[in-house]
């Protein structure tokens, strides 16, 4: 019965790991594409004067439309700022049962059939870009990817994975993602600019954690800029202000 897989395409690096709960002997599992809805909310408006757009993907138990939020300062007729929500959602609270009330968040993926879930964010992030673009010139624009924690992961694997072009890539509180293989896919972030940002009191990305980041560039000459501010594991308006202004 292995002909019920149908073809699917395989995720960018290959099967891999698809985490620890595997099925019973004799019980097999495939994978069947279907069409789904996917919410992202933006800010701006996608007219002849947008000259900047950023792709901003949100943390782990964010959403999307709450996630952008951060980023009115940054407001302007010349840019366009769109955050993608992830594909899964949750409640927040473990416990107890679950009601109008109850707060949500989502998340990019988890250990589960990992790389599936990451072939069809980037498939969906660039199904995004394709809308954006629809509307808005891209050879006026420079595309921005900012990621925020489990985003940065996100927003690292589209640039090198997807087929959209950034122009700059914006780690922010998380780092490149340990199975993103430079040696393979280096040169699709040569031509980018990449920013990493961490904040001094940041407990959940710690300064090594950084270092790792910062010497996997290194070994594969791939140009960065670091950037940090006084708070924790969160965004900073000046920082947002320094990015957006080049």
């Amino acid at each position: 019965m292995s002909d019920l897989e149908g073809g699917a395409p395989p995720p960018p690096d290959g099967p891999g790991p698809r985490g620890s709960d595997d099925p019973p002997p004799g019980v097999n599992e495939g994978h069947l594409e279907v069409p789904r809805s996917a919410r992202f909310a933006w800010l701006g408006q996608p007219t002849s004067a947008v000259r900047e757009v950023w792709l901003v993907c949100h943390g782990h138990r964010q959403l999307a439309g709450r996630f952008l939020r951060r980023f009115l300062p940054l407001r302007s007729d010349a840019r366009l700022l769109v955050a993608p929500e992830a594909l899964n959602r949750f409640y927040l609270a473990q416990a107890g049962s679950h009601g109008q009330e109850s707060k949500v968040g989502g998340t990019w993926m988890t250990r589960e059939d990992r790389r599936w879930e990451i072939r069809d964010y980037v498939r969906y992030l660039d199904a995004l870009a394709e809308r954006i673009f629809a509307a808005v010139d891209r050879g006026r624009v420079r595309l921005r990817a900012l990621g925020f924690s489990q985003g940065a992961a996100t927003a690292a694997r589209w640039t090198a994975y997807g087929r959209t072009a950034v122009d700059e890539l914006v780690l922010w509180s998380g780092g490149l993602p340990p199975d993103l293989d430079l040696d393979r896919w280096d040169g699709r972030l040569r031509d980018t600019r990449i920013t990493l940002v961490r904040g001094e009191q940041d407990d959940l990305l710690s300064p090594e954690a950084m270092d790792e980041t910062e010497e996997r560039l290194r070994s594969r000459d791939l140009a960065f800029r670091r950037l940090t501010h006084p708070g924790g594991h969160e965004l900073d308006a000046a920082v947002l202000d320094r990015i957006a202004s080049g």
